[in-house]
């Protein structure tokens, strides 16, 4: 091995691959900085955050830096915004770029002023002036001054020196202003020249095929200018949105549709996935190197979650033009350069002849329908050359035919030693797969590209590599130190819903499941279940957001009361990103209700405290409504709930007050917060109700029903 190889710089994996420093940033003379980043604002603030860095590290004023939205062509490829990796992966890449930008620009203020080298040392930049301290003003200069592309017309060194770590400091957030002033800068405000609408009639069920439909007596309706058959994909492009609002009405009533019923029993799903061909992981094998202790006790139990909806506020939307063999799309999807891949298989194009513009959307969570809408609007411009389209969901067609967050069925196992100390861990787990992006395969798997008529392969999900957190698999090994674990993800090879990536993937059911069995051995044990799991729990930094968030809630001190109770839970997502422990309260009177989280989080470098609570706060808020309510309905043949009234989520009413601390750990690498609550707010809650009623609750969703049956079966 060569002594350069071992000296090579470590590069942040964004900044890997793509190295050019001008495709990250451009110094522009009127004051400005321009930043590109490929990742994109879904709501979460990560424009702000990303901001943030930038002026740090160049020494501006955030007000300075202008964040350019996502677009292929121009924007770095950071493949898909999530994950909770943005901070982590584009952060760290602008850290290095802007450094080395900074000391680029540093070098040509010193040629520009005739410095000596021992006088360019201690040239300072205070909001992009350059110059001396207490220089005179002849001797500064600035970025703008110098602002000359061609200076970033290089690669990337990763040997660029990052300013010294400084405690985060809260920004307000760059995208809200427009957002809650009501300005149109969400992708269904985008109004093109000459614009038209389309609409799409969808499968009313999962395996619909269309027989029949009348296209000649839809082609002379009022408004519309072009009507779309190929094969089970059926759509229409009109004049306005009312015209295609009523057509595709008109349109879906006239269509006939063969709809086998091919969807198993909803109440049966864990038994479904557990008889399931699967594909088997070992995900983590360890065995003691000495003998174990004796096995006092054993103990098993089984949890699952159901399918759950992204259900996001706005239905999906975008708009396309088609035009001479080239193809420009404006949509809200969370990989641009990965739905652009899907799009030229889908119409046979070069990738290079299209170009995918991010547009602000209204958040997703995952793998929503936003790639599904880019590609129906592709379709339909294909038949108005030169026009673009506008295809707007509705919120039928978000609630029943986007990808839903997986099923998932987990089976635990553990033995004990007379100390009560787990000696033994198994965890198994049983899923549909959770990632069906587009970009990741030789075939698409956009919803259209399998109803077409020369129909391309339906896949099913796969899960992801562990190196990026897997899928179903993800925090299935515990935190937690056992003499022996093993963890197995099995994942089942029949999908008959459509399932993709929806926020926390897997870490959701297996934390749920993982800390309610830690709750559950601690009562076999006699244990106090903090106690218990400091018992078992070494890592400094796991322990003390236990530790906080107990404190935070009182937790020593805590009295019981007939119907309310306490419940805890910890993680760390990923088993490497940020660190969580939650305390939840829960009051069971006439209904359940989550009145008060305290959490404790610890995500290593905090940029901005402000933004990362926000995460906090509204990931907790989510989980809160997925324990409670939020499960997709659905019978042997079609998904029922497609509506608000059948698939409810948490009332603003229901929201529980939510007190987040974050311990600050600046000389540790910056970690996402968006998905860190979604495991241990579930589990603590289930520890909440166990506390409150002495119903161990071991199936989501969590109400007053499931709860009535859950007792009525199981007396004890």
């Amino acid at each position: 091995m060569s002594t350069d190889s071992l000296s090579a710089p470590v590069m942040p994996v964004s900044l890997k691959a793509n190295t050019l420093l001008s495709q990250w940033l451009s110094v522009n003379a009127d004051g400005t900085v321009t930043v590109r980043s490929g990742k994109v604002e879904l709501g979460q603030g990560i424009r702000t955050a990303l901001a943030q860095i930038v002026a740090q590290e160049l020494d501006v004023a955030v007000h300075r830096v202008r964040m350019v939205s996502t677009r292929t062509g121009s924007s770095p490829n950071e493949g898909v915004t999530a994950g909770s990796l943005s901070v982590h992966d584009s952060g760290a890449a602008l850290r290095q770029v802007c450094a080395q930008a900074r000391a680029i620009y540093l070098a040509a203020a010193a040629q520009t002023l005739g410095l000596s080298d021992a006088e360019a040392a201690l040239l300072e930049v205070h909001d992009g002036q350059i110059g001396l301290p207490r220089a005179l003003p002849s001797q500064t200069t600035s970025y703008w001054a110098l602002a000359d592309d061609s200076r970033l017309a290089c690669a990337a060194s990763g040997r660029a020196t990052v300013k010294p770590v400084t405690a985060g400091q809260s920004c307000a957030r760059m995208d809200l202003p427009d957002k809650v002033l009501g300005q149109p800068v969400y992708i269904h405000d985008l109004q093109l020249p000459a614009m038209l609408y389309g609409r799409v009639v969808q499968q009313p069920s999962p395996a619909a095929q269309l027989e029949s439909v009348d296209l000649a007596a839809a082609r002379s309706w009022p408004g519309v200018v072009s009507v779309l058959r190929d094969g089970s994909f059926l759509g229409l492009v009109a004049e306005s949105a009312y015209a295609a609002d009523t057509a595709v009405k008109r349109l879906a009533a006239s269509a006939r549709w063969q709809e086998p019923a091919s969807l198993p029993d909803m109440q049966q799903m864990p038994h479904f996935l557990r008889t399931q061909p699967v594909e088997s992981t070992v995900v983590l094998d360890k065995r003691p190197s000495t003998p174990s202790p004796a096995v006092a006790r054993r103990h098993g139990a089984a949890y699952s979650r159901p399918f759950l909806a992204h259900a996001s506020i706005a239905p999906s939307c975008a708009v396309a033009r088609y035009d001479a063999q080239t193809l420009a799309v404006w949509t809200h999807s969370q990989g641009v350069y990965n739905l652009r891949a899907d799009l030229a298989l889908v119409l046979g194009l070069p990738a290079e002849a299209i170009q995918v513009q991010h547009v602000d959307g209204a958040g997703c969570y995952g793998h929503n329908g936003a790639d599904d809408v880019a590609c129906d609007a592709a379709l339909l411009a294909r038949a108005v050359p030169g026009r673009p389209v506008q295809v707007q969901w509705s919120r039928e067609d978000e609630l029943g035919c986007a990808p839903f967050g997986a099923a998932m069925s987990v089976q635990l196992q553990a033995e004990l030693d007379a100390q009560g100390r787990i000696c033994s861990w198994q965890h198994e787990v049983w899923s549909t797969g959770h990632s069906m992006r587009p970009g990741r395969s030789s075939t698409p798997v956009l919803r259209a590209a399998a109803l077409l008529e020369k129909p391309f392969d339906k896949l099913i999900a796969i899960n992801m590599p562990m190196a990026v957190g897997g899928g179903a698999e993800r925090n299935a090994v515990p935190i937690y130190d056992f003499a022996q674990t093993r963890a197995v993800s099995h994942r089942a090879l029949v999908m008959p819903i459509r399932s993709s990536s929806l926020r926390s993937l897997g870490a959701h059911c297996n934390v749920f499941a993982a800390e309610s069995f830690m709750d559950e051995l601690a009562l076999l044990t006699g244990c106090d279940p903090l106690e218990f799991r400091l018992r078992h729990l070494s890592d400094a930094r796991a322990r003390a957001v236990l530790q906080t968030a107990a404190r935070m809630a009182a937790w020593s001190t805590r009295e019981s009361a007939e119907g309310r109770g306490l419940g805890l839970a910890v993680t760390q997502y990923k088993n490497t990103g940020a660190y969580c422990a939650v305390v939840a309260r829960i009051d069971a009177g006439h209904r359940l209700r989550v009145d008060k989280l305290w959490i404790a989080v610890d995500v290593g470098r905090v940029v901005n405290p402000d933004g990362v609570i926000n995460q906090i706060e509204g990931g907790a808020i989510q989980t809160v409504s997925w324990v409670l309510k939020e499960q997709v309905q659905f019978d042997r043949t079609r998904i029922l709930s497609n509506t608000w009234d059948g698939y409810p989520i948490l009332k603003f009413s229901e929201v529980p007050q939510v007190e987040v601390e974050l311990i600050d750990r600046p000389e540790q690498k910056s970690v996402g917060a968006g998905e860190a609550t979604h495991g241990p707010v579930s589990a603590a809650i289930a520890n909440a109700v166990a506390d409150a009623l002495g119903v161990r609750m071991r199936d989501m969703p969590i109400h007053a029903d499931s709860i009535a049956r859950t007792a009525l079966a199981d007396p004890a």
